[in-house]
């Protein structure tokens, strides 16, 4: 059911605008006495979670028992970055999610319908797993929180993978992202009907049917002065809702260029990004953009590790960038990285194959560190003086120096792709 839908491609919502259709839709859900938030992190601070789980908050009072940020494989968020995404709402109320301990098995997809779905591409069971607070918890309301936008594992962010990835366990992110690299990216991306997203469509009609879920989508955009615009907030508890999301996703954040990009600036915000994991975004959402032979140069200031944990990082490290051939031969001959699916997804990702190159100039780590896993590396001072971001404009920017680039102020909003690579 649809609690509650509004947006367009030209719509700007206010907080009185989100504080007003979330109310009118926790109106009609009735009343409820124990109540689970599931917010993304603060790698999706712009998504307006934040204030959407304060306004949440606001309406539930201490019936609001639990807030469960989705982090996925990514660290814990900081008391400063709660205070930051989440002002106002109370710390203790925040739970931490560990993705290798604290998920419980929910159901198992059989390998013969993940090849089924997958065209052949992958055989292997699929555990569905959730953080063992969701099922277990006694809550009468789970209100799921985030953005749909394009996203390389899941095709579109959002919907029941907040819950099966945000807050599921080692095997299923592993094998999830795994499937999601095997079948392609580049096939999956601005997709919301794809293989992927069908196996967890079916963990989420068979497996926890029960489970009193909402969903409250966002989909945000940039106004023509560069400015971020919330452009829909959609609120149900089905796949029909997030549908309507995503519809408006495609329009608001898939740009398609007449040509290819022979040089892309991307930055990458401090506060956001400080492991190449999510940093790689930078790559994932424009390579269907980049030119053959073409650069994409990152300037990443805030980067000062490879890996969200010690674990992945390690094993970045070891493997690095190295191409889809490369990765699986890896992880036939290598246990660690068997058990370890979702960073070998990762790294092929992560590769463009040798057909376009990318430089990262990062705050932290060295050039040894950065060469050595396969990506090139330039100064960051350098770089931000001849790139300045905030001289910058969204998209096309002819330079005084006559070179032409394309300029990304943020990846995690967007996808860009040429019209030959549609």
């Amino acid at each position: 059911m649809i609690y509650h839908e509004a947006g367009s491609e030209s719509a700007d919502l206010s907080a009185e605008d989100l504080r007003r259709g979330l109310f009118e839709a926790l109106r009609a859900l009735g009343d409820r006495k124990r109540v689970l938030i599931v917010p993304p992190d603060a790698t999706r601070f712009h998504s307006r979670a934040g204030e959407l789980t304060r306004m949440a908050y606001d309406y539930y009072g201490d019936r609001v028992t639990d807030i469960l940020p989705a982090l996925g494989t990514h660290s814990p968020m900081s008391a400063e970055a709660i205070a930051r995404m989440f002002p106002g709402v109370p710390a203790s109320l925040f739970r931490v999610h560990d993705w290798r301990r604290d998920a419980v098995d929910v159901g198992v997809i059989p390998a013969d319908r993940v090849s089924r779905a997958t065209g052949g591409a992958v055989s292997l069971d699929w555990t569905a797993q959730l953080n063992r607070l969701i099922v277990e918890g006694g809550h009468d309301l789970v209100l799921s929180i985030g953005q749909v936008v394009p996203h390389e594992v899941m095709g579109m962010a959002n919907y029941n993978k907040n819950l099966f990835v945000g807050t599921g366990g080692a095997e299923g992110i592993n094998k999830s992202h795994f499937i999601g690299a095997a079948y392609g990216m580049e096939r999956l991306m601005g997709r919301a009907d794809n293989p992927l997203r069908s196996l967890l469509d079916y963990a989420s009609e068979h497996f926890i049917k029960g489970l009193p879920v909402v969903y409250v989508h966002t989909v945000i955009g940039r106004s023509a002065g560069g400015e971020l615009a919330t452009r829909g907030l959609f609120v149900g508890d089905g796949r029909e809702v997030f549908e309507r999301a995503a519809a408006l996703s495609v329009k608001v954040n898939f740009t398609v260029l007449a040509e290819p990009i022979r040089k892309a600036v991307v930055y990458l915000d401090p506060s956001e990004y400080k492991s190449t994991w999510l940093g790689n975004k930078s790559i994932y959402r424009t390579r269907m953009a980049m030119a053959d032979g073409g650069e994409l140069l990152v300037l990443a200031p805030g980067l000062r590790e490879f890996g969200e944990d010690p674990e992945i990082d390690a094993l970045i490290r070891k493997y690095g960038y190295r191409g889809r051939e490369a990765v699986l031969k890896a992880v036939e001959a290598n246990e660690d990285l068997r058990r370890n699916l979702s960073a070998a997804a990762h790294l092929i990702h992560g590769s463009t194959e040798g057909r376009f190159s990318v430089t990262y100039c990062p705050g932290f780590l060295t050039r040894v560190e950065i060469e050595s896993v396969g990506f090139r590396y330039e100064e960051p001072g350098t770089m931000a003086k001849a790139y300045d971001p905030k001289a910058l404009g969204d998209g096309w920017n002819d330079l005084p120096s006559g070179e032409r680039i394309f300029f990304v102020p943020n990846p995690a909003i967007g996808l860009w792709a040429s019209e030959g690579r549609v």
